[in-house]
């Protein structure tokens, strides 16, 4: 009799396990009943701000990996700095630089209006991220909900996480390693560099000093990045189809066009340049690829069940 109702106890935690770890896994149909317009709404101002200026489906996605790789897809990048908290924004690879935070805004107002207090920061972002890639000509993808919004930001893991532009080949692979992303992830990621611009301070070393550059677009990127002034001025990271989005971006680093320094880390005699090639080869290979790695990506670290909030405002919590 205790044998068997030892059993029932062990089926019961089971069970309960399952429940509990399966509350946490994100869904594509999170919002169905909650918010069945979520897609149409944020699709629409996304639509708008990208025919305002072509560049901010660039910069919107980027949004999306730089708010991932600090401490997960959490919504912590779009948190304001006040003089009680230090957010993300002002961290190196983000100040001056990441931009489209009045999109969010936008996008935030219209969500609301349409479905109060259901929808985070997070998940608006990863659908975002998803809407600018097909505007500009990309795939698309069921994009994976239920994140909630962090009520803490970390300066110093954004300062940490997100690899600059002047990383190696092997500095690039640990800092994805480190978020649970593999090489091919980090390949095909790179690839979102098809569309954007970079600012000069970020390629000035790399068209002055790198020998694997082809001369002709060094000199074509040296006369609007002088050697010593210019930090902010811009230059598109896809020479070809700069607004976008294809597989240009490995075309360029195979003839030693890469804009930065780590994105020709991928095709300089290294582990990963038969995968550069490959998508060369095949931009069906590289949609699919980018597809999976996005969805890996959005994966990382979610806040999901009652951990975080839904914030009302995206600059701020609760």
């Amino acid at each position: 009799m205790a044998s068997s109702s030892l059993r029932y106890s062990v089926i019961a935690l089971f069970l309960l396990l399952s429940l509990s770890s399966s509350s946490a896994q994100l869904t594509t149909n999170f919002y169905a009943s909650s918010c069945p317009n979520v897609f149409s709404t944020i699709q629409s101002v996304v639509q708008s701000a990208i025919a305002s200026e072509r560049r901010m489906g660039a910069s919107l996605l980027r949004l999306f990996f730089h708010d991932c790789f600090v401490n997960g897809c959490d919504g912590s990048l779009f948190l304001d700095d006040t003089s009680n908290f230090t957010g993300e924004k002002n961290a190196i690879p983000n100040k001056n630089s990441a931009r489209g935070f009045e999109v969010i805004d936008s996008i935030k107002t219209a969500v609301e209006k349409a479905c109060p207090g259901v929808v985070s920061c997070a998940d608006i972002l990863a659908i975002t991220a998803r809407d600018s890639v097909v505007i500009l000509g990309g795939p698309t993808w069921s994009v994976k909900l239920g994140r909630r919004d962090s009520r803490t930001a970390s300066q110093s893991a954004a300062n940490n996480n997100i690899p600059p532009a002047t990383s190696s080949l092997s500095n690039l692979i640990s800092k994805f390693s480190a978020q649970g992303l593999s090489t091919k992830d980090l390949v095909a990621l790179a690839g979102a560099h098809t569309v954007g611009q970079a600012r000069c301070t970020n390629f000035r070393a790399r068209i002055y000093n790198d020998t694997n550059i082809d001369r002709s677009f060094a000199q074509l990127r040296k006369g609007n990045c002088p050697s010593n002034s210019g930090d902010n001025n811009l230059a598109p990271l896809d020479l070809q189809t700069p607004t976008g989005f294809d597989n240009n971006y490995y075309k360029n680093l195979v003839s030693l066009k890469g804009l930065l320094h780590s994105d020709q880390q991928l095709y300089s005699n290294g582990s990963t340049s038969s995968q550069v090639q490959s998508y060369v080869n095949s931009p069906s290979s590289f949609s699919s690829d980018f597809v999976a790695a996005m969805i890996n990506m959005g994966d990382i670290s979610p806040l999901t069940g009652s951990n975080g909030e839904i914030r009302k405002n995206c600059r701020k919590t609760n």
